[in-house]
């Protein structure tokens, strides 16, 4: 009997401990930055999806938001385990994956579009990035890594030759793009110049700026702009989870491009952006301007930094940087 009873409460313990390390997290950050190109994760917050998916999965879960200026500053916060899904531009991303290798292996969750960024500038001067002089600031999210400096220096490169991508580097300035655009429109600051993102980029147009460069021009088409990303580690620990971030970001991307209409007002509702309505229509009826899973023009990314040894890794495939839910799409 005592034997029987020993037996019954060891069995009880082993089966107590497998439910806990088989427990997922009850609480996860997400990151996003600022800009329409983030609208599928603001619709995500909004509607509380990856709750819902996580509750249908059997996972009560409470999800924190938080608004980054930059990548690489997610990449630390992903790094330290205070964020569980980072977002933003290909360069923070690839550095990470390339930093990660063999450890924490972070790998992307899926795009979150495809869609141009524009350097613009207030300097009737500048016409070309070699109009750009030592007095000129750029602002960028972050200095070397984001993915607008890493396209500044694309571009450098195709400008002034082999081995001079790192020209323009000097006149770069981190800042995010809400601060950016007041400065750049003031007149008062020393930023004359930024790479930013849509609306930001269109809005600094339409108040008296000027395009220099086009992303799309220096990756001789589409590309992807933005990506969501988290580590191997959290997945293989939170399947469930994992899953219910994927439906969540295909459940808003579906919203949004099933009417557009309803994903600007809500844009505009969320975001608290002052702009019209039909500005920020006329935006996502871009035929450029696109939300999609589908990576696109990644590798281009990937073989200049590893080219300039931004990165000490190079992929053979884009899908090396991709978990598997999205190695079907016909990605590039």
């Amino acid at each position: 009997m005592l034997r029987s009873l020993t037996s019954a409460v060891l069995a009880g313990v082993v089966a107590l401990c497998i439910t806990a390390a088989r427990a997922e997290m009850a609480e996860i950050n997400v990151a996003q930055q600022y800009g329409i190109s983030y609208l599928p994760l603001m619709l995500m917050e909004d509607k509380k999806l990856i709750e819902k998916h996580a509750k249908a999965a059997g996972i009560d879960v409470k999800v924190g938001w938080a608004k980054f200026a930059g990548g690489n500053v997610m990449n630390d916060a992903l790094l330290s385990g205070s964020l569980q899904f980072a977002s933003g531009g290909v360069g923070p991303f690839v550095t990470l994956w390339a930093r990660t290798r063999g450890n924490l292996d972070a790998r992307g969750v899926g795009a979150l579009n495809s869609m141009p960024i524009h350097l613009v500038t207030r300097n009737p001067n500048v016409k070309t990035l070699a109009d750009f002089g030592p007095n000129d600031r750029i602002a960028v999210p972050a200095v070397k890594v984001s993915v607008q400096a890493v396209l500044l220096q694309m571009g450098a490169e195709q400008a002034f030759g082999a081995g001079q991508q790192n020209r323009l580097d000097a006149l770069t300035v981190t800042m995010s793009h809400p601060d950016a655009i007041q400065a750049l429109l003031s007149g008062q600051s020393e930023i004359n110049a930024h790479f930013g993102s849509p609306p930001f980029q269109y809005q600094e147009v339409a108040k008296g700026a000027h395009v220099v460069l086009n992303s799309y021009d220096v990756l001789g088409g589409p590309a992807t702009f933005n990506v969501i990303w988290t580590t191997t580690k959290f997945r293989n620990d939170n399947p469930k989870l994992y899953d219910a971030f994927v439906k969540a970001l295909d459940e808003a991307i579906g919203e949004i491009n099933r009417d557009k209409r309803a994903a600007a007002e809500a844009y505009l509702r969320i975001s608290k952006d002052k702009d019209s309505l039909d500005n920020i229509l006329k935006m996502m009826n871009d035929p450029n301007i696109v939300f999609t899973t589908t990576p696109q023009n990644i590798m281009k990314f990937a073989e200049f930094m590893a080219k300039t040894g931004a990165i000490k890794a190079k992929p053979e495939s884009w899908r090396d940087f991709f978990f598997a839910n999205v190695h079907a799409l016909p990605g590039s």
